[in-house]
């Protein structure tokens, strides 16, 4: 069993790399089409398009593991029936539940590999990449609102015109309240640039005060400012929820709560992250009975397309949910967790099947 084992463990673990080369080369081609327009406006040039497409494939290998994962076992499983050695291995005493245990065992490595690149590789890369993109062209992070970027600071109502790539604030205003909402003090400053622990630095400063019934203005060339922006949580405007870590998905929502802001589209993509990697071994699940079944009706072209629709499937499925979840307040781990709760029954089901025959 040992040597079946590590038989099917390098099929697979080959069929599931070059598939993920295939994906990538594919994906990254049509990422360098879209970047070619934007190519001699401003400062960017061809080296800066190719060197951001090249960032972002770490992005592209997060999404696809899943597909790829059941593209390539489908291709194993089929060619051993195809070449009669899946019925070898039956009469032999392997049963489908073997099979089964010994696909989870490899895709338990396809698994960690996803969640070590959406932890660690995939916020860095795309941080960077946008970075560098940011950099070559309007060095502005876009934002919802055409007065800017606002953003609730404990009794503070802060404006941002502009964020820079560096986390560089320009244009800033803090409505300063007190515990009746009275407005206390509006402060505008040029520019912020964080120092360290929550606390940034503003320069060409005017105050305005409101007490007593007056009003005092006092203008500093430096100030002092204490908030709970970080540039961790301006990093939000960079990358797209889908490709945080946990650690900065949990940070955002904690600080949105504490700000009593809607934090359900966070929420969502936190155990969105917690469960992707799940989604592996349900695709190579999955994989199994689709491979075995209907050999006559199709070769391993069918089954290679099959997969494609079923991981098609599942990634629109999970997208769909996500955001159906968003709009209609669902709660977020009933977003994340059906989808895949729901292939995985598909998965289980058709195996029972197949065992029965």
């Amino acid at each position: 069993m040992k040597i079946l084992r590590r038989y099917l463990s390098r099929q697979i673990i080959g069929a599931i790399l070059l598939v993920v080369l295939a994906l990538i080369m594919l994906f990254s081609f049509f990422d360098l089409i879209y970047e070619l327009r934007d190519v001699g406006s401003e400062s960017y040039r061809l080296p800066a398009a190719v060197a951001y497409v090249v960032l972002s494939i770490p992005g592209h290998l997060y999404e696809l593991l899943p597909v790829a994962t059941l593209i390539g076992t489908l291709f194993v499983l089929a060619q051993l029936v195809v070449h009669s050695e899946y019925a070898v291995m039956r009469t032999s005493g392997v049963s489908i539940m073997n099979m089964a245990w010994t696909l989870m065992r490899t895709g338990l490595l396809f698994a960690i590999a996803t969640f070590l690149t959406g932890e660690f590789l995939v916020p860095l890369s795309e941080q960077a990449a946008k970075k560098l993109r940011l950099e070559q062209t309007s060095n502005v992070v876009a934002q919802t609102f055409r007065s800017g970027l606002w953003v609730k600071d404990e009794e503070s109502f802060v404006n941002v015109a502009r964020v820079l790539y560096d986390a560089t604030l320009q244009d800033v205003r803090i409505y300063e309240f007190d515990d009746q909402y009275r407005l206390r003090t509006i402060s505008q400053a040029r520019q912020g640039k964080y120092v360290r622990s929550n606390r940034w630095l503003l320069t060409d400063v005017v105050q305005t005060k409101f007490a007593d019934g007056r009003t005092s203005v006092a203008r500093a060339a430096e100030l002092d400012w204490h908030s709970v922006l970080t540039p961790n949580v301006l990093s939000v405007l960079l990358i797209p929820p889908e490709k945080m870590s946990l650690w900065t998905l949990y940070s955002y929502v904690h600080h949105l709560r504490e700000n009593h802001q809607e934090p359900r589209r966070y929420e969502i993509a936190l155990w969105n992250k917690l469960i992707y990697p799940v989604a592996v071994l349900v695709m190579i699940l999955l994989a199994l009975p689709f491979g075995y079944m209907n050999v006559r009706e199709g070769g391993v072209s069918a089954k290679i397309f099959a997969g494609i629709m079923l991981g098609l499937s599942f990634h629109l499925i999970s997208r769909l949910f996500g955001h159906v979840g968003q709009l209609a307040a669902w709660p977020p781990v009933l977003a994340a967790v059906v989808p895949t709760a729901g292939f995985l029954a598909l998965a289980i089901f058709m195996l029972q099947r197949l065992e029965r025959r």
